[in-house]
């Protein structure tokens, strides 16, 4: 039994190590501080023996071209702090719109500048391999967006060689009404704003609530959705060499990505 002035010595012991729980692969992701959504997202697809590594960005509740491009000042020290110990495999920022409205290649530089061992990521990139790996040609696509972000993003999507039969954004300001919108409400807007000549719906923004019905949009729509974090989260663990088919998530996770495989 220990006494007051009692020194402790402990015994010495073989202690034995492994590789650590996530020993499949390490994710990082980069994630607005107003986001609701992504955080829960990511553990809910994550499969097992993956982690899952977030910080987060002090950013503006509103959302506006103007307040997405000061993302990059601190981009580097964001990526800095995710776990440098453990080095995860990939670091990815999680924002569609900051993605289009800053650029991938100055985020991707600035990821590489602040956690130089992992393979660098945005948001969007991960939607634009989404949406390759499904040889998707022609799209609609729904947002939260004001119609700035929104004219950005058709512009950005069709550079990238898609074609955007229509996008609807809903006006919305904050990312506190982004996360709150309900995703009954996604999946009716998803329908409703489906063409026949559509080969896909994007729903597109890291914080909102679309995962939790993607599969039930598939049913009804009868072709592939893609949102925001279900893209990333695929095109990441691709990257980090995991190709899990993941149910209940999209189409995509059938999809081995061998393109993006290291």
């Amino acid at each position: 039994m220990y006494q007051p002035g009692q020194r402790i010595q402990s015994k010495q012991r073989q202690v034995e190590f492994d590789s650590g729980r996530h020993h499949r692969a390490k994710l990082g992701f980069i994630l607005m501080s107003t986001d609701l959504a992504a955080e829960a997202d990511f553990f809910d697809m994550a499969p097992r023996d993956v982690a899952v590594h977030i910080t987060r960005l002090k950013t503006d509740d509103y959302t506006t071209n103007a307040t997405l491009s000061k993302h990059i000042e601190f981009m580097a020290d964001a990526a800095a702090r995710i776990q440098p110990d453990v080095k995860p495999d990939v670091i990815s920022y999680s924002c569609t719109s900051g993605s289009i409205v800053i650029g991938e290649e100055p985020i991707l530089a600035e990821i590489k500048k602040g956690a130089p061992w992992a393979i660098p990521m945005t948001l969007v990139t991960g939607v634009v391999d989404a949406l390759r790996e499904l040889d998707v040609k022609n799209l609609v696509v729904g947002t939260p967006y004001l119609d700035e972000i929104n004219t950005n993003e058709a512009r950005f999507l069709h550079d990238k060689g898609f074609g955007i039969l229509d996008i609807q954004g809903l006006n919305l300001e904050t990312g506190i009404e982004f996360g709150t919108v309900t995703p009954d409400y996604w999946r009716r807007f998803a329908l409703e704003i489906d063409r026949p000549d559509a080969e896909a719906i994007f729903l597109s923004c890291g914080g909102i609530r679309a995962l939790e019905v993607v599969d039930k949009i598939e049913q009804a729509a009868g072709k592939p959705v893609i949102t925001s974090n279900q893209a990333q989260m695929w095109s990441c663990l691709r990257r980090a060499g995991v190709i899990d088919a993941i149910e209940g998530f999209g189409q995509i996770f059938k999809c081995e990505g061998r393109s993006l495989l290291p």
